[in-house]
């Protein structure tokens, strides 16, 4: 069972999850129209991409925009989940052990206490972000069982994980069901909400070209529609 989860099932995972991945990237760029967004996007790409790393590293930094400062503890609640989301599965000693035994890719590690601590943070965090969808009307109204259920998916393999690793029960079934949810996670990004991991970077670059070549050019060059 174990070899088949982490062999040939991984495979197939992978595969889904790269494959949806280049499909969404693919369609989201092509779905892009000057005409549309009213952006001269090709004469201008040089001053675009400027801002779009711009308004992308803003983002990536806590507190490092207006609305990152607007919500404080929101801000950190949010860091603290998809910073343990990212850094804990490519990061973990288990999974660098898979990596090279099953893909000859031999990938750094972080300390198991380390790696503890985020997975706690995660976990919390999610109870937090449950709480707030519960407790805001704006957010409440906005919310479904949709919503929930991607929740439940994106933290499952740590609270699998943090079982099977501290032995807590049975840890074979803890185990493959730590594996299996995290494959089912991989699954689920590129063709649910869940691919905001990779979209959210393609959204803020698209902001930020907006903005940047408007501004750079609607005074001094005008558009070239």
């Amino acid at each position: 069972m174990y070899q088949f989860i982490t062999g040939p099932l991984l495979w197939i995972t992978f595969a889904i999850f790269f494959s949806g991945l280049i499909y969404r990237i693919v369609f989201y760029i092509r779905g892009l129209d000057w005409k549309v967004d009213r952006v001269a996007y090709r004469p201008y790409f040089k001053a675009g991409l400027k801002e779009a790393l711009r308004s992308i590293i803003h983002w990536l930094l806590p507190f490092g925009s207006h609305g990152w400062r607007a919500k404080p503890l929101y801000t950190i609640i949010f860091f603290v989940f998809h910073i343990g989301l990212v850094v804990t599965p490519l990061f973990l000693y288990g999974h660098t052990v898979i990596l090279k035994e099953r893909f000859g890719i031999d990938w750094p590690s972080i300390p198991m206490g380390l790696a503890d601590a985020l997975t706690i943070g995660v976990m919390i965090s999610a109870v937090f972000i449950i709480i707030r969808r519960l407790g805001l009307p704006e957010v409440r109204i906005l919310t479904t069982l949709y919503d929930y259920a991607l929740i439940l998916i994106s933290v499952a393999p740590f609270i699998t994980g943090f079982l099977a690793v501290h032995q807590a029960g049975d840890y074979e079934f803890w185990l493959y069901t730590h594996i299996l949810s995290g494959e089912l996670l991989l699954i689920a990004i590129p063709y649910t909400k869940l691919f905001h991991v990779v979209g959210f970077f393609l959204s803020r670059a698209q902001l930020g070209m907006d903005f940047g070549i408007k501004r750079a050019y609607k005074s001094k060059e005008g558009f070239s529609w």
